[in-house]
């Protein structure tokens, strides 16, 4: 990786960091809905947008919606 980008990234806000990737990932992860397993959809800065009965439709709908999935765990 590039040594300027490095430096760039070590010094972004959390506030900078937070948003970055905003408009481009959203994120899976396991949650509880009464009781019941179930999986949230979050955007990058943690606002939940979503939730899915099975994890493989929370990354259709994410990806219906021109964003790219990531699972956290």
């Amino acid at each position: 990786m590039n040594t300027t980008i490095v430096e760039k990234l070590r010094t972004l806000s959390p506030t900078d960091l937070a948003s970055l990737g905003l408009n481009n990932i959203a994120f899976v992860k396991p949650v509880l809905v009464e009781g019941e397993p179930a999986f949230g959809i979050h955007a990058a800065d943690g606002t939940p947008m979503a939730i899915m009965a099975a994890h493989d439709l929370a990354f259709a709908a994410i990806r219906q919606n021109d964003l790219e999935p990531v699972s956290v765990h």
